[in-house]
């Protein structure tokens, strides 16, 4: 098996990019039709939202801190290698199913840009290239992978501060903002505003995934998951803002592009179409850094044979090339599903079950990161955490939540079986457990 150096490895930049750009995707710019009827409970629903997201972003952050081995390993040194397949398990079908939403809104976006290629047909087309030329990208290297996630983090950024922008000229102008819907502020619509916000704020569980692939992670990777939560969160909180302040609740309501409408204001339709390019790349580079991720985690997965030991398969750098082929895959197939009605609800279903898996990933890090830090006050942080996802798997729905727990019992039949023949094989990896460091 190849092994990596420091230079293959990601750096504190690279690594705080793989952050803003798994979080910053495409739900972003279409949030705000669903946050303007909720009028002044969407801004303090931001504020739960951000101060729910820091508080696992710390948790994570310090389970980090054990240093090398991914989140795989971090959950089985605190609970067992059970425990932590099924986080691994979660995780790793949470991405699958953002990763072709994500396609799909990149070629969606791309549509408006290239209207040949608008139309089930061409959504498709772009859809499935855009999986294909990263999962490529992703097979060339981890510093490849995070290169791009740079430079798609610098662009993707332009609309969303554009906005920002826009509402400072307003003011300047002399000219009244736009008021509020008069909903009431009211715990309900607080509630539904944070679910609505919550799930933009996600993607910052990325950073752990990486096995043995960021430089010093002790370090790096608390900073960029910290770092990159509370940039992203405060960027959206004012853009989101800045959206309801410049133009009427109904109007954003009823926009399939609210900001492109309000860059529209100031600088024209030429700003719709920039507008609409910033969300491609946005969702582009969130697509990136999902496969990355999506790949690492299959990776662990095999290295330990709760999959197939093929999918821990390296090339160059360590990069795990089976895990990534498989991931592209079944990303491919989650867009094809979606392209016909006979096989759409398999594509809802699969999302139904990303935005419920992920708070699996949350609730056992929050507990991990209890149960290694005995800290009073690192535990009032990790306490709040765990209130937070709790009220999030309220928000999510009884749905998606029997749904997550179906998912997992699927994962232990998968697991029991696969160590079962993986052993008669004799083919289970060795993985070296993670040294005892304690948290502070």
């Amino acid at each position: 098996m190849a092994q990596s150096n420091d230079d293959a490895k990601m750096g504190l930049w690279m690594t705080s990019a793989l952050v803003v750009g798994s979080m910053i995707g495409s739900g972003i710019y279409l949030l705000p039709a669903s946050l303007a009827p909720l009028g002044r409970n969407a801004v303090v629903g931001w504020a739960v939202s951000l101060l729910g997201a820091l508080t696992i972003a710390f948790a994570l952050a310090s389970l980090s801190r054990i240093g090398e081995g991914g989140i795989r390993s971090y959950i089985e040194r605190a609970f067992g290698p059970t425990i932590a397949f099924l986080v691994t398990w979660a995780l790793w079908w949470s991405n699958i199913g953002a990763q072709a939403a994500l396609a799909i809104a990149t070629a969606s976006a791309a549509s408006r840009l290239l209207p040949a290629f608008g139309g089930t047909a061409g959504i498709v087309t772009v859809g499935v290239g855009s999986v294909v030329v990263l999962t490529t990208v992703n097979l060339r290297g981890v510093r490849t992978s995070g290169g791009l996630s740079l430079i798609t983090v610098a662009i993707k950024l332009l609309p969303l501060v554009a906005v920002v922008a826009v509402l400072a000229m307003r003011k300047t102008s002399g000219v009244p903002f736009e008021a509020f819907s008069a909903s009431p502020v009211t715990l309900p619509n607080i509630a539904t505003a944070t679910a609505l916000t919550l799930f933009a704020l996600t993607g910052f569980e990325n950073a752990v995934a990486p096995v043995d692939k960021v430089r010093n992670p002790a370090r790096t990777i608390p900073v960029a998951i910290l770092g990159g939560a509370v940039f992203v969160g405060l960027i959206y909180l004012a853009s989101s803002s800045a959206v309801m302040l410049l133009l009427p609740p109904d109007r954003i309501a009823a926009s399939p592009a609210p900001y492109a409408d309000a860059l529209v204001l100031r600088w024209g339709e030429q700003a719709a179409l920039l507008a609409a390019l910033g969300i491609a790349i946005s969702a582009f580079g969130s697509l990136n850094s999902l496969i990355f991720g999506t790949g690492e985690l299959a990776y662990a997965m095999g290295l330990r044979g709760d999959l197939p030991t093929a999918i821990a398969r390296t090339g160059r750098d360590n990069i795990p090339y089976v895990a990534h082929l498989i991931g592209g895959g079944m990303t491919i197939f989650l867009i094809l599903a979606n392209s016909t009605k006979a096989t759409a609800s398999l594509f809802a279903f699969v999302l139904l079950l990303s935005t419920a898996a992920v708070l699996v990933v949350y609730l056992l890090g929050a507990l991990a990161a209890w149960k290694e830090n005995h800290s009073p006050a690192s535990r009032a942080v990790y306490a709040i955490a765990l209130l937070f996802i709790t009220f999030a798997f309220y928000g999510a729905g009884v749905e998606a939540d029997l749904w997550c727990l179906v998912l997992l019992a699927i994962g232990v039949c998968v697991r029991v079986l696969m160590r079962a023949f993986n052993s008669r094989a004799g083919s289970i990896l060795a993985v070296e457990p993670l040294p005892a460091v304690p948290l502070e």
